[in-house]
């Protein structure tokens, strides 16, 4: 008996070990590496790293460091987008699911590839797409207003526009993905609540609000944490689009941590910053299950 417990346990382990030797190599030894690195004064063209202990991190709360205003700058900016573009990803994937999920079944499959097809491309090809449509002398909705005569829109150059352009992109992009998702946690309501529901002469409204939204209340959870770790994550398309103008308005925090690392060349501060980052990101995932669990 215990022969056959060792080789189920030996069979079990060969089966985890690739996952393991992935898990270490890419994000294991990485995420030490990166707090080492965050610990030393890294300049890149320096051969010499000086072991700085917590002292980057020291700068980056330190109200006189640049680090600070380049930090909390960044995370002010980034929380602006998280709150302009999360309740869009959100209530528009969910609108569009529950419009898909009511279509005849012969075009669901139709529509749902329409909508994630977006998904699929690249962040590169979305901001040339957008900044096709959305340049300010040359894009095709100003086109078309001074056709009407009309007076073009500074989608990328003025404020609150450009935030409107970044959060206009982000949605095209990724909302296919939030709509997928809520689709399939649809199909998962049972019909026998809905059939309850209507013989005690519950309205459509009443059965989405009373029936719909409390089934899929877990997936919601989870389209509106991976929405807004995503949106925390943005890089490409301030990047791509406004170069984090005007000014800094739209420049984000990893702007910031990578400019840090590859026009400053400071490896260590960046570092720190990127893994405060990262921190705040755990937070959220906490938050997450500490919501999915209260819920079960």
């Amino acid at each position: 008996m215990k022969k056959r417990n060792w080789k189920s346990a030996f069979t079990s382990s060969l089966f985890v070990l690739p996952y393991l030797f992935f898990f270490t190599i890419f994000l294991l030894i990485p995420i030490i590496y990166g707090i080492w690195i965050s610990m030393h004064n890294w300049d890149l063209l320096s051969p010499e790293h000086e072991f700085v202990g917590l002292g980057n991190y020291q700068k980056i709360f330190n109200p006189d460091s640049y680090l600070n205003g380049l930090f909390f700058d960044g995370l002010l900016n980034t929380f602006q987008f998280v709150i302009y573009s999360v309740p869009i990803l959100v209530v528009v994937g969910l609108a569009l699911a529950l419009l898909v999920n009511s279509l005849p079944d012969r075009f669901k499959g139709f529509f749902r590839t329409t909508y994630f097809l977006s998904y699929s491309v690249s962040v590169s090809v979305v901001a040339i797409i957008w900044l096709w449509v959305l340049d300010t002398n040359s894009g095709l909705i100003n086109q078309y207003l001074m056709k009407l005569g009309l007076q073009g829109i500074p989608w990328l150059t003025n404020m609150p526009w450009a935030w409107v352009s970044l959060v206009i992109a982000t949605v095209w992009w990724t909302i296919g993905f939030n709509m997928v998702i809520l689709i399939n946690a649809l199909n998962d309501v049972s019909e026998e609540l809905y059939e309850a529901s209507a013989l005690d002469g519950a309205n459509r409204w009443q059965r989405l609000i009373h029936v719909t939204l409390p089934s899929i209340r877990p997936v919601m959870l989870f389209v509106l944490i991976t929405s807004t770790i995503a949106s925390f994550n943005v890089y490409g398309q301030p990047y791509l689009m406004t170069r984090g103008g005007p000014g800094d308005s739209t420049k984000v925090l990893l702007m910031n941590i990578v400019d840090e690392a590859f026009e400053q060349r400071q490896l260590g501060t960046s570092a720190a910053m990127s893994l405060l980052m990262a921190l705040i990101m755990i937070i959220i995932s906490v938050v997450q299950f500490k919501l999915t669990k209260e819920k079960e």
